[in-house]
């Protein structure tokens, strides 16, 4: 290696001899000669050697090989040699085909293959078992290219055999091949069912028996478990007789219906008591409670009139500081009376019109209807000047139908809008959307927020009471009806799909959708799950569905290869979690559609849900967002600080960080990168490089940073990071230019360039920022779909049933590729339509009906020419659906 080779020629008798190298004479200055007797002739023998190096070799480019010969001279004549070959030697690293590991039974005969690597010199070939040198005597037979064979296996044959390769270069060791020597013999007994994958309803069970036989290894069968049915009140009684002591009774039955197969208990007391009052309660014929004495009675009256009295004082007071403040906000158009001090976190308001010539006031001349009452349910929260939605519609004013809000209880409040003199509208509402009602769930707080209207700020309703929290809540809500609509977390990748009749007609449910930060802990005592997706709550709990909703979940993983298990668990009340279904398996009660980074699940159960995985092997990876933002340092006037953030690539996790370093007035120094993070136990390491040293300096050891493998694998949405002081030798100095390596040990590695000006007035955008407060997106109606009601229903009517062609939901499921767990589209009451909502979540962001249409036209109903009309707008689509026929 890096030597030069040296090649001798030897010729007796001779008086001179010349190397020849690829036709050209290698001159004599570069020849060593010696000569000596051979003392048995007595002839002279010469020897001549030349070096030949590795760059003259490389250098040459012949038809053949690099070459030299040797001529020699004497008074006899000339003689001249064979040609010697100069090759490069070398050996690949890759064999050119491994052992393959097997299982052969006893006296069966063991053959593994090999194929070394490609070398010069050609390599040679040994077998290792468990490391230890094969003989080639006895039962080893190696013969034809290099492979091991075994005529008859022995039970002492099993192990881990490994093909070495070698020569004057190096030595290869190939991949290791398992080798199982095993008697045949019988299956063993079944395994007991396992429980039930459900916990109620159809399910699937699962047993198993080990051996090397023909045969299935599992069984599944179907399983229903019977659902728990929690208790509930019957009526009252009737309220029995008075009795002795002054006292009746009533008594009721928890027998509507009756708790059964482990449902809860009824809240609650079974047997009322109650004071009689009104002459009712005598004993002996005479009253019980004689009359008080004269004086008793006159104190009581002094102290009743005392009460009034300073009542209506009180009331005074109130009703002239009312007036006062109304008169002072009259110019706005509207009075607002704060009254969350008494509502426990709820706000009560009064809007009522003031003059018809208020530009203000919307439809101002309009007459008040006084005949009509009507009800709605939407969170408090008003965009930009005036709430879009709400504010800007005529119909605010106009007679509305009444709508039945069905909900939890304790979930609304009451407040009174006033378009008109008499005309008064009761609306049911949530609290401020950063706070939920007390009682909810357990991640709502109830906080007391006050508004007023005014013109001092951009936004026409202006929280009093600012909240201050670690972390932001990522949270939405929106009041749905019989004809559905989405609802989505800015920002997050989280989405709710409501299909349209999915809700009672005449009934409205408000529901909302909140992100909650969960601890990988609690997923299991062994750690070996991690969440990969945020942890997400929709409800509210007593929500009632006739079909599944659609969620989108953004997610973590890699899941290009099969390296996961990845399991859809819900939270249960005693704070651990319950698997509902893995994605990879088939279930009844839940669907699973994976794609690279969201998840689509369709769910009929309110809870919380969150994506799961459990690595099986060491190259699972998960996806991490890197970024780098810097700051000035305001403790050190020539200081900067950059800050490298490692989280989950979602984007949930990302605008945490956009909202921290929004509040530290950091900004984006480089387009944050993804890199994918493997299982492998390596820790991440973080180094700042480049840094140029005549300008700046950095605060010593602290160059190369470090976070171990559980810091990042289990870090669970919550952000990793590391910082980097850097200080300027002069105000000279205004530009930084560096390098930041992010890197896994045995692992991937991203660079993020650096170079900003450390003196800018402006400060960067950071993508993902969160928006205000009443940032709350939410589509209702048609508005919220891709598909029309009208084209929708038709092709549920179509495909629910099988026709004479056989073109039934299982070949629509097929043709939009959702072909997996077809069975819990059966056992759906309309398996088009649940299919069709799917689609609708798969292609919520950028879909188009082009791949509806497409998927029609490969069923065989739409003409292959008109593929183009179908996917152009509704109209066409409608008239292409009707020649279906």
């Amino acid at each position: 290696k890096s030597n030069p080779i040296k090649l001798r020629c030897q010729a007796r008798p001779a008086l001179q001899i010349f190397f020849k190298c690829n036709g050209e004479w290698v001159h004599q200055s570069q020849h060593m000669s010696q000569e000596h007797t051979d003392l048995g002739t007595g002839l002279k023998i010469r020897e001549v050697m030349i070096n030949v190096s590795r760059q003259q070799v490389e250098d040459f480019h012949g038809p053949e090989d690099y070459w030299c010969l040797c001529v020699a001279w004497s008074h006899l004549g000339t003689s001249k040699s064979r040609k010697a070959t100069v090759r490069i030697a070398y050996l690949r690293k890759n064999f050119e085909q491994d052992p393959q590991g097997t299982e052969v039974p006893l006296n069966g005969m063991i053959v593994l293959h090999c194929r070394p690597p490609e070398g010069v010199p050609v390599a040679e070939v040994e077998w290792l078992k468990n490391d230890e040198v094969i003989s080639s005597e006895g039962v080893v037979d190696t013969r034809g290219d290099h492979n091991l064979i075994i005529p008859e296996a022995r039970l002492s044959d099993s192990g881990n055999y490994t093909c070495v390769a070698s020569n004057i270069v190096a030595k290869r060791r190939s991949a290791t091949a398992t080798v199982v020597v095993y008697v045949n013999g019988g299956w063993s007994s079944w395994t007991d069912w396992s429980p039930c994958n459900v916990r109620c309803g159809r399910g699937v069970q699962k047993r198993s028996r080990t051996s090397f036989c023909e045969g299935m290894s599992v069984q599944k069968s179907t399983c229903n478990t019977l659902c728990p049915v929690d208790g509930s009140w019957g009526e009252w009684s009737e309220w029995t007789v008075c009795s002795a002591d002054c006292e009746r009774q009533r008594t009721r039955e928890c027998t509507a219906p009756e708790p059964k197969h482990g449902g809860r208990l009824c809240d609650g007391v079974a047997v009322a008591a109650d004071n009689c009052t009104g002459g009712l309660c005598t004993q002996n014929r005479k009253l019980l409670h004689d009359p008080k004495p004269q004086g008793v009675e006159n104190s009581s009256d002094v102290a009743l009139y005392s009460g009034l009295a300073a009542g209506v004082v009180t009331v005074v007071l109130l009703i002239i500081a009312v007036t006062l403040y109304r008169r002072s906000q009259s110019e706005y158009g509207v009075d607002v009376i704060d009254s969350s001090a008494l509502t426990g976190g709820f706000q009560s308001f009064s809007f009522k019109t003031s003059r018809q010539a208020n530009p203000l006031l919307i439809n101002s001349s309009m007459q008040p209807d006084l005949t009509v009452s009507r009800t709605y349910t939407s969170p408090m929260c008003f965009q930009d000047s005036i709430d879009k939605e709400l504010m800007a519609e005529r119909s605010l004013l106009d007679p509305l139908p009444d709508l039945q809000v069905k909900g939890q209880r304790n979930h609304n409040i009451s407040f009174t809008v006033s378009p008109g003199v008499a005309e008064r509208a009761e609306y049911h509402v949530m609290s401020h959307p950063q706070t939920f009602p007390r009682g909810l769930a357990p991640d709502y707080r109830g906080v007391a927020v006050g508004t007023t209207l005014g013109r001092r700020g951009k936004n026409l309703f202006t929280p009093q009471v600012s909240l201050t929290l670690n972390r932001p809540l990522h949270k939405a809500t929106a009041v749905f009806g019989h004809a559905g609509g989405k609802l989505v977390v800015p920002n997050t990748g989280i989405s709710l799909l409501v299909p349209h009749g999915g809700i009672a007609e005449d009934t409205t449910w408000e529901m909302y959708m909140i992100i909650n930060q969960e601890d990988s802990s609690t997923l299991s005592d062994d750690g070996s799950e991690i969440f990969l997706s945020p942890a997400v709550t929709y409800g509210p709990p007593g929500l009632d569905l006739s079909c599944p909703i659609a969620m989108t979940i953004a997610h973590c993983a890699e899941v290009s290869a099969d390296n996961w298990t990845i399991r859809l668990k819900r939270h249960m009340q005693d704070n651990k979690w319950e698997e509902v279904m893995s994605v990879d398996e088939e279930s009844t009660s839940c669907y699973c559609l994976l794609a690279a980074q969201r998840c689509h699940v369709l769910l009929e159960q309110p809870g919380r849900y969150a994506l799961v995985g459990e690595l099986l092997n060491q190259e699972a990876a998960k996806r991490l967002r890197l970024a780098v933002f810097g700051s000035p340092d305001p403790s050190n006037a020539l200081g900067f600080t950059l800050r490298v953030y490692c989280v989950d690539d979602t984007p949930h996790a990302f605008q945490e960080v956009a909202v921290t370093e929004r509040s530290r007035g950091g900004r984006l120094l480089e387009e944050p990168k993804m890199m994918l993070f493997r299982g492998n136990t390596f820790s991440l390491q973080v180094s700042i490089q480049d840094v140029p040293q005549l300008l700046w300096s950095i605060k010593p050891f602290t160059t190369c940073q470090e976070f171990s493998f559980t810091q990042v694998w289990a870090s669970n949405q919550h952000p990793l990071q590391c910082a980097f002081s850097l200080e300027r030798y002069s105000h000279s100095s205004s530009q930084l230019s560096c390098k930041i390596s992010v890197r896994q040990v045995k692992g991937e590695e991203q660079i993020l360039q650096i170079y900003t000006s450390v003196v800018e007035n402006e400060k960067g955008v950071v993508p993902f920022f969160t928006q205000s407060d009443c940032t709350i997106t939410s589509q209702t109606g048609s508005r919220a779909f891709k598909i029309p009601l009208s084209i929708r229903q038709r092709i549920s009517a179509t495909f629910d049933t099988t026709n004479a062609k056989g073109k039934d939901w299982q070949l629509l499921a097929q043709k939009l590729h959702i072909d997996r767990n077809l069975c819990y589209f059966a056992c759906q009451e309309s398996p088009s339509s649940v299919i069709l909502s799917l689609w609708e979540a798969q292609h919520q962001d950028s879909g188009d009906l082009d791949s509806l249409a497409s998927a029609l036209e490969e069923i065989g109903k739409v003409q292959s020419s008109r593929t183009a009309t179908f996917g152009c707008n509704e109209e066409e689509l409608d008239s292409e659906f009707t020649q279906l026929g």
